[in-house]
């Protein structure tokens, strides 16, 4: 008789920094999750190099906050766009002072380093079968699965999931199978990435810099210890072959440094393009991360925007997979997350117009309406959510994510709240709900907090809220003025039907 074949609560193809965050996430939540990497280990080389407060406090919700801060840096000054004549003209914040969610606003690190980490931390979760050298040749999907042919040296198997996520790249094989086009926003160039680790101290600066200069517009970051990286457009009449010999190379870097001062690491050419996919769900497949959209790089949030999906989607998949919540909650995934993930793309693109000019009168022009007073200061489009599980009526606060303020303890405030919905209010008002309320609560695994701290309370105060309402991945449900106020937005709440 045949070996039944195994069934994992969720599967994922691609190990990259959104498969492996979804996989700690679900890990931390008990789920089986079989993971699939077509790769033997990690890409050495660099890749991304950003990731925002956000990002810090996904990672600290499982446990890997000091880990990361460890291979990180905070981004303190921001990003300057800077003309040929070398003035500023426009500027990306940036501070190390906390943020809202408990860390400094922008963080610069290697990518290798912190997939080592997110890999590390699978290894807590016995349940979580990570089988790398293992590729994804086939899918099939049943009414109560997904069925996964998988290619590995020693042959091919089938395995079974209940849902499976694409967290596989630009080329995604799973996006191919359920046919989710992409829509382009309107950005596609080549340009060359050229990574170095300096030998000796070298006068660059701190913080990333975009040279807008129309004869050979380039970016320069600063990363993290002796690693720096220079972005340099790919021009039409371009030898692309020669353009990555080190000749070449160091002749483009030669204003900022020499062959003497540092190591050539990596060089090579990326298409940066602008695409968003048309169907993030398809039944029991699901896309995240570079699957689904793609953005160019000129503020530093692709890997974010995949760390934000998997936030969404593993509390969801939680939540239907332990029937607190019907199916349709996951239906919410793609509403809610789209339209952030399309105005990054959108300001990415605008940015890219601005840095990308190479017509010497087109530039003249830009350059003439930024002269006309300081550099301008521009931060993220808020992090908002679009329709999905929250209250919709008009309160402007629900669908962002709630602050996270140190407690009195020295704890952050998601250390107490855990990877639970929260609800937190004064005594009175959460003693006024009515039965059917706390019976929600209770149901759906919610932390209440009846005794908020000063923070907290003055957060209430400035809001003029008795309660607020907060869903796992610390997204505002809702705030209540009034006790039906606070019954009507805990019907939010995901619960059994």
């Amino acid at each position: 008789m045949a070996e039944p074949v195994p069934l994992y609560d969720v599967a994922i193809a691609g190990l990259g920094p959104t498969g492996a965050m979804l996989a700690n996430l679900l890990g931390a939540a008990g789920r089986s999750v079989l993971v699939l990497e077509k790769e033997t280990g990690v890409f050495p080389l660099p890749r991304a190099i950003h990731f925002d407060g956000e990002v810090l406090r996904v990672l600290q919700s499982v446990g890997l906050r000091d880990e990361v801060l460890a291979i990180a840096r905070p981004g303190t000054q921001g990003m300057h766009f800077v003309n040929a004549a070398g003035q500023t003209m426009l500027i990306r914040g940036g501070t190390a002072a906390l943020g809202p969610h408990g860390g400094a606003n922008n963080y610069y690190f290697h990518q290798p380093e912190l997939e080592a980490v997110l890999r590390a931390g699978l290894a807590r979760y016995p349940q979580v079968d990570v089988r790398l050298g293992h590729e994804l040749a086939a899918i099939a999907t049943q009414d109560d699965s997904a069925l996964l042919q998988v290619r590995h040296a020693g042959g091919t198997e089938t395995l079974r999931a209940r849902y499976a996520v694409g967290c596989d790249g630009a080329r995604s094989p799973v996006r191919q199978h359920m046919g989710s086009p992409l829509v382009d926003l309107g950005l596609r160039q080549p340009w060359l990435v050229f990574d170095v680790l300096l030998r000796q101290p070298v006068d660059l600066p701190d913080h990333t810099v975009q040279y807008c200069d129309p004869r050979r517009p380039m970016t320069y970051c600063n990363v993290v210890g002796a690693r720096r990286r220079w972005e340099i457009m790919v021009l039409p009449d371009d030898d692309r072959a020669a353009l990555v010999q080190p000749a070449s190379l160091w002749r483009l870097v030669a204003p900022w440094v020499t062959p003497e001062q540092a190591k050539h690491e990596r060089a090579a050419i990326y298409t940066f393009h602008s695409v968003i996919a048309e169907g993030w769900r398809a039944g029991r497949l699901l896309l995240a991360g570079d699957a689904c959209h793609q953005t160019p790089p000129f503020l530093g949030q692709g890997m974010c925007a995949g760390i934000r999906d998997a936030a969404n989607l593993a509390w969801k998949l939680d939540a239907v997979l332990a029937g607190r919540a019907p199916e349709g909650l996951l239906d919410t995934y793609e509403s809610e997350r789209k339209p952030h993930v399309r105005a990054l793309i959108e300001l990415a693109v605008r940015l890219g117009g601005i840095i990308q000019t190479t017509d010497a009168a087109e530039a003249a022009a830009r350059d003439a309406r930024f002269a006309a007073g300081r550099p301008e200061v521009f931060e993220l489009p808020p992090q908002l959510l679009g329709a999905g599980a929250f209250d919709p009526q008009g309160q402007a606060v629900a669908g962002r994510p709630f602050p996270q303020p140190r407690l009195r303890d020295g704890r952050l405030l998601d250390e107490l709240l855990g990877r639970r919905s929260a609800v937190i209010g004064r005594r009175d008002a959460l003693q006024a709900a009515a039965p059917a309320t706390t019976e929600r609560w209770r149901r759906s695994d919610a932390i209440v907090i009846d005794q908020p701290e000063p923070g907290i309370e003055a957060w209430l105060d400035a809001h003029d809220a008795q309660a607020v309402i907060l869903r796992p991945d610390r997204y505002i449900v809702g705030v209540a003025r009034t006790g039906p106020e606070l019954d009507r937005i805990s019907q939010y709440l995901p619960v059994a039907p």
